[in-house]
């Protein structure tokens, strides 16, 4: 790594908590033979991990390689492309943008090094095929308190809108000794917080023949225990008795649930081919709240046929069932799902308009709920401090990232990775404001 002679590597990775991972496994695989460095006018090679999911994505993806290819004409000797505009595009922006030297798919982040060495050789490098490999080794890109674990990489749920199976392929589960062993690892490393991420997280070894995300969660809190193991993305009509008995069983396990609910229409969760109905999702989220979780979900605006009464049927749940976070997206029409095809597309005015009222209304739920947090004693982990001298921090019910944030007055020095108990004085939108209980 100190090697005055070593290959110096910029690292951009965009997009989702799946694509930090693969950034995460290639920076570990460069750790041999690179160094990475903290600008790009300081490379010999710039490696973009792209995302490709909708359309703001894919422009954003197309944004950042035209930024980081002014780079290579000032110097840098390399540009790869990975990730999932890599995969899904890799011919057309091969033809598109020959200052790109390389293109690896989203599961190619086991040939980085190649690709590094055959770019910076001048010749040209695709690889779009999926390598099925359980990677374990990592660089972690997160604080050092929390790690996000993947326990499982594509999707069978075919939803119509979706291209992740087109990108990423079918589920494919890691066998549960070795997610257990990097839970294990990251624990003995130090972090105080896992968090569990699939495309389906509760469809976990389904593929295999049985799902088992009870039994990996009953495991895994178990190595956490003193911490906490997070779980996000887990579909509705996914979320049993037997996840929820496990999760209740332990003192480690966040009473959090990450579940997109995406639409509350009939009509339109059978378009977008979700397997749930709207019963069975209230129902879900009821229970849920009365086991005392905060509940994240999304939900999506402007799919084809959505009309005005369909729109009002969505808003009126996310009204009745008030969840204490809630993002919302804009139907995008990507190439080779089933809904680009369908008619009634929305216009994008109209899937604007939809969704700043979603937001506003979320934006009141959230600081209705953040206001009744008020007066009451919270469990929270220091993610940092800011220049003011507030901490950042995160109740049992802040996902990092995602969610708000609780910021933290304390006369005492506070070190990240630590808990402590926080007395909530004011709220926000979307945040709390809270003094350090100084016996915690």
């Amino acid at each position: 790594m100190n090697d005055a002679g070593a290959v110096k590597a910029y690292v951009v990775s965009l997009g989702c908590d799946k694509n930090r991972i693969d950034t995460e496994h290639m920076l570990a695989l460069l750790s041999d033979g690179a160094v990475v460095v903290g600008e790009p006018e300081n490379a010999d090679v710039i490696i973009i991990n792209t995302c490709g999911f909708v359309e703001e994505a894919k422009r954003e993806s197309i944004d950042a390689i035209l930024e980081m290819a002014r780079y290579k004409k000032a110097g840098a000797k390399a540009l790869v492309v990975t990730g999932c505009l890599a995969q899904r595009y890799a011919r057309e922006l091969s033809e598109e943008l020959p200052e790109v030297d390389a293109f690896l798919g989203v599961s190619g982040y086991g040939k980085i090094n190649e690709a590094v060495r055959r770019a910076l050789r001048g010749e040209r490098f695709v690889c779009t095929e999926r390598i099925d490999a359980d990677f374990e080794e990592r660089v972690l890109t997160t604080p050092a308190h929390y790690a996000y674990v993947r326990i499982a990489d594509g999707c069978s749920n075919n939803c119509s809108y979706c291209a992740i199976p087109i990108i990423r392929g079918p589920q494919r589960s890691r066998e549960l000794k070795s997610v257990l062993r990097e839970i294990e690892r990251l624990r003995r490393d130090g972090v105080l917080e896992v968090i569990l991420i699939a495309q389906d997280t509760a469809r976990y070894g389904e593929d295999a023949g049985r799902r088992m995300i009870a039994e990996l969660v009953d495991e895994a809190a178990g190595i956490m225990e003193g911490g906490w193991l997070r779980l996000m993305y887990c579909y509705p009509d996914a979320v049993t008795d037997e996840l929820i008995g496990a999760m209740m069983k332990h003192k480690s396990v966040c009473r959090y649930l990450d579940m997109p609910v995406q639409h509350f229409s009939d009509k339109i969760l059978k378009s977008m081919n979700r397997r749930n109905t709207s019963e069975s999702a209230k129902a879900a989220v009821k229970r849920l709240h009365g086991l005392g979780f905060a509940l994240r979900t999304t939900v999506m605006v402007g799919f084809p046929g959505e009309t005005e009464e369909d729109f009002r049927i969505l808003t009126d749940c996310v009204e009745e069932l008030k969840f204490e976070n809630l993002g919302c997206f804009k139907y995008s029409a990507e190439e080779g799902t089933k809904a680009a095809e369908m008619p009634g597309q929305v216009p994008e005015e109209k899937k604007a308009e939809r969704y700043d009222a979603v937001m506003r209304l979320q934006k009141r739920i959230s600081r209705e709920i953040c206001a009744g947090l008020k007066g009451t004693t919270q469990k929270a982990v220091i993610d940092g401090r800011r220049e003011d001298g507030l901490y950042i921090a995160r109740t049992m019910g802040q996902a990092p990232e995602s969610d708000g944030v609780t910021f933290v007055s304390s006369k005492k020095s506070l070190t990240p990775g630590t808990f402590h108990d926080v007395l909530i004085k004011d709220a926000y939108d979307y945040d709390l404001f809270g003094e350090l209980n100084e016996h915690s």
